[in-house]
């Protein structure tokens, strides 16, 4: 298992090696925030990789919205998706649970051109559908923004969880 102090020692390829999952299927977001190579803290990591995310395009961010699944899909998902949408529930939805989810995530990528991201850890089934629906009314720049806050919040909990929680 990982923990800070390794971290800490590692080089730049090594760095992204051990961590260019955390972003789903974005290992470039990992890259460039080994620029900032060593970190003191993890809180340092995070800041590095908050800082590659508000420095990229709007298209590379655009990119890596995309890049996540849909919420509640039958679709194949990263291990730490997997496990994260199952942490909630989400991968044992009742039928008529189920077919809200499609429904509101269709309606979400026509009316934005990206998924609903949302970080599942810190929600319940209950709070994901609420979150849809206020977060439908959004115009698209406000929902972009919110999606890499949720990003970031994701990452989080995907490092503290790499981390064994203690750092």
């Amino acid at each position: 298992m990982l923990n800070f102090s390794t971290i800490e020692t590692l080089d730049r390829e090594s760095f992204v090696r051990e961590l260019g999952w955390l972003f789903e299927h974005s290992p470039w977001v990992v890259e460039r925030a080994a620029n900032y190579l060593p970190f003191k803290d993890v809180d340092g990591v995070l800041w590095a990789f908050n800082l590659v995310l508000q420095d990229a395009s709007m298209d590379e961010q655009l990119s890596l919205i995309r890049a996540h699944p849909d919420l509640a899909t039958k679709a194949k998902l990263t291990d730490a998706s997997q496990q994260e949408q199952g942490s909630v529930g989400l991968d044992r939805l009742d039928p008529t649970r189920f077919e809200l989810f499609q429904k509101l995530n269709s309606a979400y990528k026509s009316r934005f051109g990206f998924p609903f991201i949302i970080a599942v850890k810190d929600n319940t089934v209950d709070t994901i559908l609420q979150a849809f629906e206020v977060r439908l009314m959004n115009d698209a720049d406000s929902e972009r923004r919110e999606a890499l806050r949720q990003i970031e919040r994701i990452v989080f909990h995907r490092l503290k969880g790499a981390l064994g929680d203690a750092h």
